[in-house]
């Protein structure tokens, strides 16, 4: 053999096609369509690790100089983390290479989206000399750190208002009005969010039910181009409202599931954002009544008590590779929650690249894990919630996102 190498990777990449009309040069007559491919992408690490044996440069400078014996770059100079000369062997058996590997403190958080992502990966190469090489890649997770209590703004109580009136033939009715409001803006996976609000109903037509939607909303910059799709993560619904009637949400709980957190520092071509639309839907032809309120998912919790920000500290961001391994290295703290960590709410992907072969060895099959606090809601619902249908489960979890281009 040549040598046993480790392939460190991680970047972002976001790529779609799409159908666009095209006019004729100086005319506004419509002449075709055509297809056209927005793409962009970064590079975060891009690192070999030698193991045993030869780099990947040295070997090609080696090729190199036997098809060019003028070839002015002196191998034997060459500073290298590889061995030099002929080709090392190994005797038969097992061997065990230990390896330690130091991620950046500022990498992007992992991703997993419909037309874009942000992934790391590492692989091993076994390179052999006029046979196929034996190759396997495994892919990690980078779960990033978003300390709520280091953003002020976390602490904000959320307030909306609004309020619609529907005209039926010659008759114009009363208003239908809505108060809603979260307890804060900040929140981690595993927490539940307390939804409160209050519906009147002053118009002469039955409102058809209300309900609260947890979605997010990704952006894919492509260089000429970008792309917005919502997905649509958890969902609680209430009943019919009575002309003259109201209704109240008494801190109902909408659980978040394992998320990417909002900020994606480092990454210019993706961009996350969480919302919690509360909808008032009335019976017949009207449209419906809707409030949005921005949230931050973070990966540190708000800690009670807590009056101003905290310092820094290390969490779930800083990652090392060790034996094969990835291993989360935090202080331990009396004060902070311990996460687990849990696959994105949104499954597994198919992480098969181009580059890869038939002899490319390691589950294709690859979902990010997010810190996950299983302490439960920091709220209780005065009252219970009403749904719909008896028979509906309270929370919903819908995947097919809606593309707005």
């Amino acid at each position: 053999m040549r040598g046993i190498r480790l392939h460190i990777y991680g970047g972002a990449e976001v790529k779609w096609e799409e159908i666009e009309r095209r006019d004729r040069e100086g005319s506004s007559d419509w002449s075709g369509e055509t297809r056209c491919t927005h793409e962009a992408n970064e590079t975060y690490l891009n690192n070999e690790m030698v193991l045993f044996g030869k780099e990947t440069l040295l070997i090609i400078l080696e090729e190199n100089k036997k098809k060019e014996e003028n070839l002015k770059i002196e191998i034997e100079n060459l500073e290298t983390s590889g061995q030099k000369g002929d080709n090392p062997t190994l005797p038969a058996g097992s061997y065990t290479f230990p390896f330690r590997y130091q991620l950046p403190y500022s990498l992007p958080p992992s991703f997993e989206g419909s037309v874009g992502r942000i992934r790391y990966w590492i692989t091993g190469t076994i390179d052999k000399p006029w046979k196929f090489d034996d190759r396997t890649k495994k892919v990690f997770t980078v779960a990033g750190q978003l300390d709520l209590n280091q953003r002020p703004e976390a602490m904000k109580v959320l307030r909306g208002e609004d309020e619609i009136y529907i005209c039926c033939l010659c008759c114009e009715s009363g208003p239908i009005s809505c108060n809603f409001e979260l307890d804060r803006s900040g929140y981690v996976p595993g927490e539940s969010i307390p939804i409160k609000a209050k519906i009147t109903n002053h118009s002469n037509r039955t409102i058809r039910g209300s309900s609260a939607v947890l979605y997010s909303m990704v952006t894919y910059y492509a260089t000429t181009k970008s792309k917005t799709e919502e997905n649509i993560i958890g969902k609680l619904s209430h009943r019919r409202i009575l002309p003259g009637d109201s209704d109240t949400w008494n801190g109902d709980l909408l659980p978040i599931p394992p998320l990417p957190p909002s900020d994606q520092r480092g990454c210019r071509i993706i961009g996350i954002e969480y919302y919690v639309k509360f909808s008032v839907v009335p019976t017949g032809p009207a449209s419906q009544l809707d409030i949005r309120l921005k949230i931050i998912i973070g990966t540190i919790p708000l800690l009670p008590g807590i009056g101003e920000p905290i310092p820094p500290s290390y969490g779930p961001g800083q990652w090392q590779l060790h034996q094969g391994r990835v291993q989360a290295f935090a202080p331990p703290t009396t004060s902070q929650p311990t996460p687990t960590y849990a696959e994105s709410t949104f499954g597994k992907v198919n992480i098969r690249d181009v580059d890869d072969t038939e002899y490319t060895k390691g589950d294709t099959d690859y979902a990010p894990m997010y810190a996950y606090y299983n302490e439960g809601s920091r709220a209780e619902p005065s009252a219970p919630p009403q749904y719909l249908d008896a028979s509906t489960s309270p929370v919903t979890t819908l995947k097919p996102p809606v593309t707005h281009q």
